[in-house]
């Protein structure tokens, strides 16, 4: 919920996001999943949903050390736009 704050992300869209997420980590039929399961998935469902709030969440969650680990990150988004 804090890498979607003040982002044009409705609440409908944020739960459907959550939903996601709980789906995918249930269908893993795992009765423990590790943290790093579930950041990546995650992200991978932030990515999607506003890029913006998934550099935020990537950039806590892979605790991003200086600017260059985060322009990397950034660079990566962009070319994947292309």
């Amino acid at each position: 919920m804090k890498a979607i704050e003040k982002r044009p992300v409705s609440i409908h869209a944020a739960d459907e996001a959550v939903q996601e997420v709980l789906e995918k980590l249930v269908s893993l039929g795992e009765k423990e999943i590790p943290s790093k399961v579930i950041g990546e998935e995650v992200m991978r469902v932030l990515k999607r949903l506003d890029e913006v709030a998934y550099v935020r969440f990537a950039s806590v969650y892979r605790q991003f050390k200086d600017i260059n680990d985060f322009m990397s990150e950034l660079n990566s988004l962009l070319t994947k736009k292309k």
